[in-house]
């Protein structure tokens, strides 16, 4: 059961690469195929438990995802060494970003999620 819910993610995956490499969007594949994962879900009304479990699974393991990150960075410690200003710039003002519109993101839904109970819908 739980390999049928990991070859679904790896199937969005792939559909997302290859989406992107049909229309040339600036935008990485997986990402597509998370958002079609996503509409998958939402038109299901909910996530299987198997998916469920999957998931749990691999978040339990995600420090491992950052270990390919890890030795990038060692590999251009060089490159990083010269361009550190512009790297720290990057990642201070890309935080404040996501922190702005995960807020704004998170009080429109609970706007919405207001509304929809005091209307009863």
């Amino acid at each position: 059961m739980a390999l049928e819910f990991i070859a679904l993610l790896l199937v969005c995956q792939l559909v997302g690469e290859a989406f992107v490499l049909w229309t040339g969007l600036p935008v990485p594949g997986p990402v597509i195929g998370m958002a079609l994962l996503f509409v998958g879900l939402v038109l299901r009304g909910g996530v299987p438990e198997g998916l469920n479990r999957v998931v749990d699974g691999l978040l339990a393991h995600l420090s491992l995802l950052f270990v390919p990150a890890g030795v990038g960075v060692m590999l251009h410690i060089a490159m990083l060494r010269e361009e550190w200003v512009a790297v720290t710039v990057a990642l201070v003002l890309s935080t404040l970003l996501t922190l702005v519109v995960t807020g704004l993101v998170m009080t429109g839904l609970i706007r919405w999620l207001d509304s929809r109970r005091q209307t009863g819908g």
